[in-house]
């Protein structure tokens, strides 16, 4: 057997693991899943809102205002906005709340996204602490679903939401948009596994003595989402997934943004896996025996598929070539037929099948538990066709840049 084949099925089969594990979890939790859970709140906590931003006039108010509009006393809730040194009208923006009593406006140098937490960070007493993105918005009710989940489990350290791309107009945004609801379906079961590995910008909230006792954001290579993640873990922190609050955000509208955010992504999980390489193995759980391991698989699984592609392509366009010059082939009105006898039942084949399968279940109950009605047949095809040519892309850059020991940027 070459070895092309064997390392095939190596890649298939730990790419079929991961996903049948998932969704053994999700067989096992489906009741708790889609259970009725009670929000109401009798003591509210204090809540400090971060929300970071440069450049980001077109989008600041919004997130602001939803912020505003949140179902949670407003004696209880303040709103920190640090603008790092933006040089677009973002400022002007920031003028229409600046006699609101809730919102406290500050502005810095420009020093990257975990200068201007930290910034935050310093000036914040409350109980607990979060962020949201400047290009995001939150639902009404999903600060106190947040809250009801730190007050029911005196366990818990973090919480994350579910996050919806927003009114997506581009063809990339509404691949993103299926994406996503695959992405909220894996960050549920990864909760119920304790193996949460990001607590994303778009709101994720946290008990103020994670940061007295671990410390402020890292850069962590413009990915301080991970990396802070990875160190809650390291310090046995528990991190869950709160389903039911909703989150939308915008997602990149050209191919050439997507690139560049998925390369920074994808760049600072590989050295912020590095850095944190101890957290694989048993000792780790599900984070340091499956999922770690199986994001790495991932991304090496995709470069191996769209290496042999590329190479089995070229193989056989040249041999087609010399084949037809070979009978003097003249172009004509081809001829089809079907036959059971050629249908391909290789093993390879059949894997793939399954997990396609998977992929939709994924998709679809992502969609079920943001409770999301509008169609995803349409963006899960857009996805399904054209995600598998332009996420190699980012995933080689990231390659390329680990093994020159390039880094990325923001912007």
């Amino acid at each position: 057997m070459p070895v092309t084949e064997i390392l095939m099925y190596i890649f298939l089969f730990a790419t079929l693991f991961f996903q049948v594990f998932i969704l053994l979890t999700f067989l096992d939790t489906r009741k708790d899943l889609f259970k009725k859970r009670n929000f109401n709140i009798s003591k509210f906590p204090s809540v400090s809102i971060m929300v970071p931003c440069f450049n980001e006039e077109k989008t600041l108010a919004g997130t602001i205002n939803s912020l505003l509009a949140l179902d949670y006393p407003k004696e209880k809730l303040a709103i920190i906005v640090i603008d790092d040194g933006s040089t677009d009208s973002t400022p002007d923006v920031l003028t229409q709340f600046a006699t609101n009593p809730q919102v406290k406006l500050y502005k810095k140098e420009n020093g990257g996204k975990y200068t201007a937490l930290n910034f935050g960070l310093e000036r914040i007493t409350s109980d607990l602490v979060g962020c949201l993105d400047a290009d995001s918005f939150v639902e009404r009710d999903a600060l106190k679903i947040v809250v009801s989940y730190f007050l029911n489990d005196k366990s818990v350290d973090a919480v994350t939401p579910s996050i919806i791309i927003r009114e997506p107009k581009s063809i990339i945004q509404k691949i993103q948009r299926a994406e996503y609801y695959g992405s909220i379906f894996l960050r549920k079961m990864l909760s119920y596994l304790g193996a949460i590995y990001v607590t994303p910008g778009p709101f994720s909230i946290f008990r103020r003595k994670v940061f007295t006792d671990l410390g402020n954001y890292e850069h962590a290579y413009n990915t301080e989402d991970f990396e802070l993640a990875l160190r809650m873990h390291n310090n046995s922190m528990k991190i869950v997934n709160a389903h039911e609050a909703r989150v939308t955000t915008i997602g990149p509208y050209s191919a050439r943004a997507l690139h560049k955010q998925r390369l920074r992504w994808t760049f600072g999980f590989l050295k912020n896996i590095i850095d944190y390489k101890h957290l694989f193995g048993t000792h780790n759980g599900a984070l340091g025996v499956l999922v770690l391991p199986s994001g790495i698989i991932a991304l090496l699984t995709i470069i191996f598929f769209v290496s042999v592609s590329l190479y089995n392509i070229t193989i056989l366009s040249i041999n087609k070539i010399i084949a037809l010059q070979a009978v003097n082939w003249k172009l004509s009105s081809p001829s089809f037929s079907f036959d059971l006898f050629y249908l391909n039942t290789d093993a390879s084949l059949i894997i793939g099948i399954v997990l396609i399968f998977m992929t939709i279940v994924a998709f679809t109950y992502g969609r079920k538990i943001a409770d999301q009605k509008n169609l995803l047949i349409g963006e899960f095809i857009l996805f399904a066709v054209l995600y598998v040519f332009v996420a190699p892309l980012w995933i080689i850059h990231s390659f390329y840049n680990l093994l020159l020991a390039k880094s990325t940027h923001w912007r």
